[in-house]
């Protein structure tokens, strides 16, 4: 499992959350990351019930042996599916703050970047939510996976401000703890809203209530 757990504290101007890939593959594992790549797509439009290891066979050109031989069941690819995709989202994230200082600047450039690119992906929204809903009732190693993702980000924007109350940006009353809960939940579930209803109006709403927030934060 690649996700970091969620109890772990992350230094986000020293170390960014998700994992890494090895920088040389063999030819057997980049087949394997080819499979994962393809599949990813088909996960996140189709769900995991939705897509089918014939899915899979046609998008990769691959025979069924050739899918089996890197991979035992439907099960694992939608594992490692799932882990590629939290990474994307990680990576992200982590590309959007990586340059900004001040802890209400990185705030500011992750609500950004859940209007600007999360929010109607043509690849199909955020994996936390996508894996999330489907996996509720019926994909115990799923669920759990999206858990420590969702706790991961949560903990990312607690500890940016943590990190804006040590350097004094913000008031010592606010708690991010709370708003770390808060923005996360408020962003994903705006996601699903915005997807159904086919147009980003109401993360615009959404974004710009907790920038305000934000901007209160201030000493």
């Amino acid at each position: 499992m690649i996700i970091p757990g969620g109890g772990e504290k992350i230094n986000l101007k020293k170390r960014p959350i998700g994992p890494s890939f090895a920088p040389t593959m063999s030819k057997g594992e980049d087949t394997r990351q080819f499979i994962i790549e393809k599949a990813a797509s088909l996960y996140n439009q189709k769900g995991i019930a939705g897509t089918s290891i014939s899915d899979i066979m046609e998008a990769t050109n691959l025979a069924k042996g050739g899918i089996y031989r890197r991979f035992e069941s439907k099960e694992e690819i939608t594992l490692e599916v799932f882990d590629f995709l939290a990474k994307r989202v990680f990576d992200g994230i982590n590309e959007v703050i990586k340059d900004k200082v001040m802890a209400s600047d990185r705030l500011m450039a992750i609500l950004d970047h859940y209007y600007d690119r999360m929010v109607m992906s043509k690849n199909g929204g955020c994996p936390l939510l996508n894996f999330g809903v489907e996996s509720d009732d019926t994909d115990p190693l799923i669920r759990e996976r999206v858990g420590k993702g969702i706790r991961v980000v949560q903990d990312q924007i607690r500890q940016i401000v943590a990190e804006g109350i040590k350097a004094g940006e913000f008031r010592a009353s606010v708690d991010a703890g709370l708003f770390g809960v808060k923005m996360f939940n408020l962003l994903e579930g705006t996601i699903l809203a915005c997807r159904v209803l086919n147009n980003r109006q109401q993360m615009k709403i959404v974004t710009g209530m907790l920038k305000s927030e934000i901007e209160g934060f201030r000493r």
